[in-house]
């Protein structure tokens, strides 16, 4: 199907270094996904083979059920909006995104009235003749997005196109990111070291770690059971808790969300499908309408605690007192693999 992106066993060599390792993954057409991982795990080596500016060592890529392993990124049907947006600092807006029609041998007055229509789709129809050293870092994104997607692409490739924004842009951008995805109808593929972007935007979400896939589906389905020690401390919102030497029924180490956790003072009752925990205050932080809660458990462990300001009884949260964490039993998440 046009659009839709597979890759069978791709993996990457850099000499002796395996930068990418057997990794099989199915993208259908006209989704939103999200690779994401620390630095180092793969992401954006798998973007730039997809886009053919990497070559694959082994392994098939797929798009839009044609194998364009061995094509060139022009014979591919994709566009790369790159990290730091290399637009050409001698061009004006209309200029750059023009540029892909130039060299396709357009007619200079048709890819001057498309690149015009595509600025305005990004809001940028009152800057066409400026020079991108006169433009905000938000303003050459969108530059940057005009000149990717007016070669009319089958699927937009982008490398950390956000990082360079402040917090505040960013997340303006990224709801411009998803706005054109849909209205578009094309495939965007992301790599992203934010789990909170990546969560914001995909539809499908794929954590990477040491040029491996860890875990893939869904936002929801990731962040409610990760399969693995290391996708619930990347993903964040999450304990990952070792059974041995406290009093829970359980023979290996599991997951709690930080939000699932309660705090109380210390009981001898005991509640049907509840687990009950004595441990101690650390720290805490005000966030406004939530506390993060620092407590550590008989065993050393520490558990970050994510409580409601409503939820929260003030006089138990002081550095040094005794509480009880409280969570369901059904909110133990059995985590696959531990490393």
């Amino acid at each position: 199907m046009k659009g839709s992106v597979q890759l069978l066993d791709i993996s990457k060599r850099y000499g002796t270094s395996l930068a990418v390792d057997n990794v099989s993954l199915n993208i259908e057409s006209g989704s939103y996904c999200c690779l994401l991982g620390p630095s180092g795990c793969g992401k954006s080596t798998t973007l730039r083979m997809i886009a053919g500016h990497e070559s694959v060592s082994t392994g098939v890529v797929s798009l839009s059920d044609r194998n364009v392993t061995n094509l060139s990124p022009r014979q591919r049907g994709t566009a790369m909006m790159f990290q730091n947006y290399a637009l050409f600092p001698h061009m004006s807006c209309i200029e750059n995104a023009a540029y892909g029609l130039k060299v396709s041998g357009v007619a200079k007055s048709d890819r001057l009235k498309r690149a015009e229509d595509m600025l305005a789709l990004v809001d940028m129809h009152a800057h066409l003749h400026k020079l991108p050293a006169h433009l905000s870092g938000g303003q050459q994104q969108r530059v940057a997005l005009a000149r990717a997607l007016i070669c009319k692409p089958d699927v937009i490739l982008l490398d950390e196109p956000l990082s360079a924004l402040d917090p505040f842009l960013r997340i303006k951008m990224r709801k411009e990111l998803k706005r054109l995805q849909r209205q578009l109808g094309l495939t965007f593929i992301h790599v992203t070291h934010s789990q909170e972007e990546a969560f914001a935007l995909a539809d499908l979400a794929v954590v990477m770690k040491d040029g491996k896939i860890e875990q893939q589906g869904t936002p929801k389905s990731i962040f409610e059971k990760p399969a693995s020690a290391f996708v619930a401390d990347f993903i964040g919102g999450h304990n990952v808790i070792d059974p041995t030497d406290i009093a829970i029924d359980a023979s290996s180490p599991f997951s709690v969300r930080s939000d699932h956790i309660r705090i109380t003072s210390i009981s001898n009752a005991t509640t049907e499908n509840t687990v009950h925990l004595s441990a101690e205050i650390v720290d805490v932080e005000f966030q406004a309408q939530f506390y993060f809660v620092e407590a550590e458990i008989s065993n050393g462990q520490r558990c970050m605690c994510f409580i409601p300001e409503d939820d929260l009884d003030p006089t138990l949260i002081s550095s040094g007192s005794s509480v009880q964490l409280n969570w369901r039993i059904d909110d133990m998440n059995t985590l696959s693999h531990t490393q």
